[in-house]
């Protein structure tokens, strides 16, 4: 099988905690991308969930009646060490 050249524009400081993070687990960068681009062909999907943050006008109408009714609301508790 022959290899070719892949060139991809990224964040400097991106790149380096990715190359940081393959040391780590012992494989150099190439072989993460290779691993990833063998899994994204072979199951025909990307290996991770990609959602956005945006609301429709429906749903911030929905979250905003919940809040002055107090309804679906989270707390947290502080807690300081």
């Amino acid at each position: 099988m022959a290899n070719s050249t892949f060139s991809v524009r990224m964040d400097s400081d991106v790149k380096r905690q990715l190359d940081e993070f393959c040391a780590e687990v012992g494989m150099g960068t190439s072989t993460a991308i290779n691993l990833f681009a063998r899994t994204v062909v072979r199951n025909r999907r990307l290996p991770f969930e990609i959602t956005s943050d945006v609301l429709t006008k429906d749903e911030l109408v929905s979250r905003a009646s919940d809040f002055e009714s107090g309804k679906n609301i989270v707390t947290h508790d502080l807690i300081e060490v």
